[in-house]
């Protein structure tokens, strides 16, 4: 058995998903699309502040606690600190049925970065 490095399976899981940049998400937020923006970054990272309307639910809860917040038929966009934890958390999702899923790349620093607004 080949043994895979963490950035491995961070590398790995960017190719099997969406992935949509802050700008975009800052384009969807204007259009007022029915998202739901779910932080999986842990609870000292969200209270430093969060995506206006974000659903908090760390990386470690995922897999047990989604299906009771989430519908599978809604649209996800997921973050976390740089992009690399919500595309592990998309590939989980997607693997569970999830099928409008993606990840935000540069994540909560990327979406600072293009001064959108932050709750909090």
């Amino acid at each position: 058995m080949t043994l895979k490095t963490g950035q491995d399976l961070i590398d790995e899981a960017k190719q099997q998903i969406e992935q949509v940049t802050p700008e975009q998400v800052r384009d969807m937020q204007t259009r007022n699309e029915a998202v739901v923006y779910l932080d999986v970054r842990e609870p000292n990272e969200w209270n430093l502040g969060r995506l206006p309307r974000a659903v908090h639910l760390p990386r470690g809860n995922l897999e047990g606690k989604v299906e009771g917040l989430i519908q599978r038929d809604q649209k996800v966009v997921i973050y976390c600190a740089r992009g690399n934890r919500s595309a592990l958390a998309a590939l989980t999702m997607k693997q569970m049925g999830y099928e409008k899923v993606s990840s935000m790349t540069r994540g909560i620093q990327g979406w600072a970065e293009i001064d959108g607004e932050i709750e909090g």
